[in-house]
């Protein structure tokens, strides 16, 4: 799959030279990967360009501004007043970070090419709405980026699968925003479940249940006006076209997760959102988290109760008391952000020195930066992220589709069933192209 460029931005003379590289595609063909691939020192400042900063985003950026192996000089957003709000607070914390009273030297862009066409960036993270994953995240690998990608990692599943060929031809270092795989992160009880299911402590896992919301639905919200400062077409993209509504982009700064999570031309539901947290536990601790299911059964009717079948029997099902369950011949794990328990109890004793562990440490944040530096390998990286989205997108499928179906996960496609493959990808509203 190649990527087809959308026609050239106007920009100012300061960075005139942009117009013929965006359209070229970066012009970067002929170079070799690594070649193109910034370098960081084992002492330097990874620099960051932050593009998409709502909420998530906003957090992410600053939580990097706070770090002193990092220095976010740029932000990208379609909303005016949240690349100004995000600007300010990044300032503020490089400034309380060094102690120096104050700080200015964050660039602001209404068009993330602009910033990824910056040559002092290393790195860029990508916290947009799920429809506008794909094409920043192959455009920046395209530009020798490493990569930070907010989860789901695509909208639909052909998307994964280009943006996982641009890492590896590209070289570049790439995590997928899935922190439940980290140990820093919620107290370790993601990654702990994890290592009990490898080393047999319940015994041949039987059932898995995961315990998130549904599919997505068609857009029914009235048009609004407009904010002010607010690129709607923008933040449409390659989506398809619906008027403004605030439940899907809010006015201006907002401390809440906006709700286009649920509309389908822009994410898929709660199956998408938090299951591509907790499905990707449950392929890791399956050890089919580079593969996938090859059977999906839905039920006939509701948005719960869907299975996911892999080839070695183990069943997946959507729907259950905790975020992750796993059911074995020897015994239950149940574990969620804030909750470990084994049935029996003594399933949870320390694991022996010689077992088998994750390889992984600290948080997620600085497995990424390690692994830019070389010192790690990401523990979520593009191919992980894109077999995660693609059990989330497989499951909305089968709920659009209310039949079996037959995955083959080598080819990633449906086995003799042209209505299912065909929603697999979508046209891009134009100019877009993937």
């Amino acid at each position: 799959m190649t990527m087809s460029r959308p026609k050239p931005i106007s920009l100012s003379s300061r960075r005139r030279f942009l117009r013929s590289s965006l359209a070229a595609g970066f012009a970067l063909a002929a170079t070799p990967a690594f070649a193109r691939t910034l370098r960081v020192g084992p002492n330097d400042r990874i620099t960051f360009g932050v593009i998409g900063v709502g909420i998530q985003g906003r957090g992410l950026a600053v939580r990097m501004a706070r770090r002193p192996d990092a220095q976010v000089v740029a932000v990208a957003d379609v909303v005016a007043e949240r690349r100004d709000d995000t600007k300010a607070r990044i300032e503020k914390a490089i400034a309380d970070r060094d102690d120096a009273g104050s700080f200015s030297g964050c660039d602001v862009y209404s068009d993330f090419r602009e910033l990824l066409a910056r040559d002092d960036i290393d790195a860029v993270i990508i916290a947009t709405p799920d429809h506008w994953h794909a094409i920043p995240c192959i455009m920046a690998a395209d530009a020798g980026k490493h990569i930070y990608c907010e989860k789901p990692l695509t909208h639909f599943i052909a998307e994964g699968r280009a943006i996982a060929d641009a890492v590896e031809r590209n070289g570049i270092t790439f995590q997928t925003g899935s922190q439940q795989r980290s140990p820093g992160e919620f107290g370790g009880n993601f990654p702990r479940a994890v290592e009990l299911v490898w080393n047999g402590r319940i015994g041949e896992v039987k059932t898995v249940r995961i315990g998130v919301g549904g599919p997505p639905k068609p857009v029914d919200l009235e048009a609004q006006e407009i904010p002010e400062g607010t690129d709607w077409d923008s933040w449409v993209g390659p989506a398809e076209y619906h008027p403004y509504n605030e439940i899907l982009c809010p006015k201006g700064i907002h401390d809440h997760f906006p709700d286009w999570r649920s509309y389908a031309p822009y994410g898929n539901g709660g199956i998408a959102d938090m299951g591509a947290h907790h499905f990707d536990i449950a392929q890791w601790a399956l050890k089919k988290h580079e593969s996938g299911p090859v059977t999906i059964e839905p039920p006939s009717e509701g948005n719960s109760g869907l299975r996911f079948v892999y080839d070695n029997g183990v069943e997946m099902i959507h729907g259950g008391p905790d975020d992750c369950t796993f059911e074995g011949t020897e015994g239950i794990i149940r574990v969620g952000r804030s909750k470990f328990l084994t049935e029996p109890e003594s399933l949870a004793e320390p694991l022996p020195d010689d077992a088998e562990r994750i390889d992984a440490q600290g948080s997620h944040y600085d497995n990424f930066l390690d692994s830019i530096r070389g010192d790690a390998r990401p523990v979520a990286p593009a191919e992980v992220g894109h077999r995660t989205a693609t059990v989330c997108h497989l499951g909305v499928i089968g709920y659009q589709l209310r039949r079996p179906l037959t995955w083959d996960p080598e080819a990633e496609r449906f086995k003799d069933d042209d209505e299912a493959n065909a929603l697999l990808s979508r046209s891009y509203r134009a100019p877009w192209t993937l």
